[in-house]
């Protein structure tokens, strides 16, 4: 769920364009802060996020225990200068997988306190008002 309780969209066959490319949906229906889960027919999908207005996709599945990331919620980074004293920083650039809470950069894809476990990232771009997600381009950026 996003912060705001919105469920991803359902994950669905999307129109193919070009060998490796799939139109995911219109800029339009991906505002910042949602995201859209797509089926790449594969074992896993792919999420495409809005951050901020910057287009991310992660492949659906957490590197830590195998959780579902898309059903995480996206959220701030909270840091802490002194017990109690609190702020939040990055607001909707985090996403904690609904398994047991890792927190991950949506534009990274890494774990925030294991750099090195990142999620696969894949390449999205826009095309007239189509969000096109690359799957296929050399595979997976991570």
């Amino acid at each position: 769920m996003t912060r705001q309780g919105h469920e991803p969209a359902a994950p669905g066959p999307a129109p193919r364009g070009t060998p490796g490319e799939i139109a995911v949906c219109t800029l339009r229906e991906l505002p910042p802060g949602e995201r859209r889960e797509v089926d790449v027919g594969g074992r896993h999908a792919i999420c495409v996020f809005n951050v901020g207005g910057t287009l991310v996709a992660l492949r659906n599945l957490c590197p830590h225990r195998g959780g579902a990331l898309t059903r995480g919620f996206i959220g701030p980074l909270v840091t802490a200068e002194a017990p109690g004293r609190f702020r939040y920083e990055r607001e909707g650039e985090i996403l904690h997988c609904p398994t047991h809470q890792w927190e991950f950069d949506l534009k990274t894809g890494c774990a925030l306190h294991e750099p090195r476990l990142c999620a696969k990232t894949y390449r999205v771009s826009v095309r007239g008002d189509q969000v096109i997600l690359h799957v296929h381009e050399g595979g997976p950026r991570r």
